[in-house]
């Protein structure tokens, strides 16, 4: 929901230090591998309860997730970026819910309940850049990116408050968790309502 408001103030910085990185030779996709390995040490961090450092974690793994596509438009953009790209965000984004349920065994139901909406979330919306892709279909209100970019209630940048609202605050995490995951599936539920909508509109190519 934030993502497409915030990008024009964002992306101007994030172009300036990606043509710096550019000169001194970085490429797109070792920063998306860097970002994910510093994001995975949030696992064990959260898991011993030490949140703040596990914060920092989430922090850069999110200013990197920034730069690798303000690196890859400087540069090539490929198809291998675009996909470890979204692959280890999803990974990143489960991977610290499920760390509060070692942490917190007594709301590990809680952060099943997160996991389950990312679910829906990720699935309405992997699924329509799909058939966005087969029919054509584009958008930039995101940016530029590798596939369609179906909006929603919970985006980037909302996913990035919630992970660091909950490791500034763990002992609020089954109501972040609550909250952000009830706010998840009403998403999932208007993007099916809007896919029905668009995709009942074009043909098949084939039948299925």
């Amino acid at each position: 929901m934030l993502d497409s408001r915030l990008r024009p103030f964002i992306d101007p910085y994030l172009a300036k230090i990606a043509r710096q990185l550019v000169r001194l030779g970085c490429q797109a996709n070792t920063l998306t591998v860097i970002g994910f390995v510093i994001g995975m040490l949030s696992m064990p961090l959260l898991a011993l309860h030490f949140y703040d450092w596990a914060a920092v974690c989430v922090v850069l793994n999110r200013l990197l997730d920034g730069l690798d596509g303000a690196v890859a438009r400087e540069s090539a953009p490929t198809e291998v970026g675009g996909y470890l790209d979204i692959v280890l965000d999803f990974i990143f984004y489960s991977a610290v819910v499920f760390s509060f349920a070692l942490a917190q065994p007594e709301n590990a139901v809680y952060a099943a309940f997160l996991i389950f909406a990312f679910i829906g979330s990720g699935t309405t919306f992997l699924t329509f850049a799909i058939f966005a892709e087969k029919h054509l279909l584009s958008t930039s209100a995101q940016g530029s990116k590798s596939i369609y970019y179906l909006s929603g209630l919970v985006e980037g940048t909302e996913t990035f408050i919630t992970l660091l609202a909950m490791c500034l605050l763990p002992s609020y995490f089954w109501i972040i968790a609550l909250f952000v995951g009830s706010l998840c599936w009403v998403s999932t539920l208007f993007r099916i309502v809007h896919s029905i909508d668009v995709l009942k509109g074009h043909t098949p190519n084939q039948t299925k």
